[in-house]
């Protein structure tokens, strides 16, 4: 569950019904512009793609092939298609029998896929063992037919794709067992301790602010948007400070969510909401602090450590506070997040569609309200994966962190105008 409010203190922006009736009569229009449809033509190229000097290309050719004998790939099912006229080399995953569809990667054999585990500090400077995604699924993910990730510029070596892909395990690390408190349409609560609505109290540092956020779940209540921006605000700071031991970047990644001292409001670009009815057009051009929005997703293509979100269409029970769409972060092997523990700490795609589905039926606890859910059938999941101008659910596109240290960040001071 989860309402589309982007302010950590609110609980929810409602939409009205003729608001989102007028929505969305004319979303395809909107869309088309911003987010192209999600069938991703089979002769474009897909993957990941460097574009370099030309002199470049070799050395990103020898270093890629290193990592990808690092994490075990199979050789046969990765193809290099350079382009040296470009100034490109693009890695390609093959044989995929799922159209563009990356959520059933960890059923491939000869994909040869396991999680991982790894130590993630807990209350107490203790450590705990968690199981999560391989950095061997994020690749492959990216590689998958259904989007195209490029690397250009200052981002043209492989060590930009090594830190792409750390950061979206570690967004993913510290989603896999939360179970913070759901507001059910009252404010959120925050440990006084370390925030004041949505705001880190002045005398604690940000990382300690978040880190209690997950030390001491039970102390905090919030919607999924908040939610998702917690986590990927944690999953980006802590990666560069902790994981990689970059503190010259990981001062980069603070000051820009400290940049208006509300280090939860913007990590996304204001474009992401462009499909809402109230959507201002002088914000399409504000950038996120952390986070880009990534078009041209093909259906049932997801990325772990992808920011989705699934849009409830229906006109009278999107009017209630939390159920305006939901938030979901993408943790790889069919599964989306789970913040309070509703579901066994995760959702399945199906189970992701069905809950949000199921809110037309009034179904807004599975536990309580079972009896009257409806049953759905392998034609309507079909249909429910499309983008809402095609009778879906599933918005078009993904939002992701920046390549920091590879890229100049959009400045975010800049104002925006007509």
């Amino acid at each position: 569950m989860g309402p589309s409010n982007r302010y950590p203190g609110l609980s929810s922006i409602r939409m009205g019904a003729a608001a989102l009736s007028l929505m969305l009569t004319f979303l395809g229009v909107v869309c088309e512009a911003s987010t192209p449809p999600q069938a991703a033509p089979s002769t474009e190229a897909y993957g990941v793609q460097f574009s370099c000097l030309p002199s470049q290309l070799d050395h990103v050719s020898q270093d890629m092939s290193r990592y990808l004998q690092q994490l075990g790939m199979p050789a046969d099912l990765i193809q290099e298609t350079f382009d040296r006229a470009q100034g490109t080399v693009t890695y390609s995953l093959l044989g995929s029998k799922e159209g563009t569809s990356t959520l059933s990667l960890g059923l491939r054999p000869e994909l040869s896929i396991q999680d991982e585990v790894v130590l993630l500090p807990a209350k107490n400077h203790k450590m705990r063992r968690v199981t999560t995604v391989s950095k061997k699924e994020v690749l492959l993910a990216l590689l998958h037919p259904g989007r195209l990730t490029k690397f250009k510029g200052k981002a043209c070596e492989v060590k930009a794709l090594i830190d792409h892909v750390g950061v979206r395990q570690n967004t993913v690390l510290w989603t896999e067992l939360l179970e913070w408190g759901w507001p059910e349409g009252g404010p959120a609560e925050w440990n006084v301790r370390y925030w004041r609505s949505g705001t880190p109290t002045p005398d604690v540092p940000l990382h300690e602010a978040l880190n209690d956020m997950f030390f001491q779940q039970g102390k905090y209540k919030m919607g999924c948007y908040a939610a998702s921006k917690v986590v990927f605000a944690q999953g980006t700071l802590d990666y560069y400070r902790r994981v990689k031991r970059d503190p010259a970047t990981a001062r980069t990644v603070e000051r820009r969510l400290l940049s208006d001292k509300e280090p939860l409001v913007d990590l996304e670009p204001r474009r992401m909401w462009n499909f809402e009815t109230d959507f201002d057009p002088l914000e399409l051009q504000r950038p996120g602090k952390v986070l880009r929005l990534i078009d041209s997703v093909a259906a049932k293509n997801f990325v772990p450590g992808d920011w989705a979100y699934f849009l409830n269409t229906d006109l009278r029970t999107n009017q209630k506070t939390g159920y305006e769409g939901s938030n979901a972060v993408y943790l790889g092997r069919n599964r989306f997040d789970d913040y309070y523990n509703d579901n066994r700490h995760y959702y399945t795609y199906q189970e992701k569609l069905n809950e949000v589905y199921q809110w037309r039926n009034d179904v807004f606890s599975r536990r309580r309200d079972f009896a009257k859910m409806q049953p759905l059938t392998a034609q309507d999941y079909e249909r429910l994966s499309a983008t809402p101008e095609d009778g879906g659910l599933v918005m078009g596109f993904r939002v992701a962190p920046y390549l920091f240290g590879y890229e100049d960040l959009p400045d975010l001071t800049a104002q925006p105008t007509d």
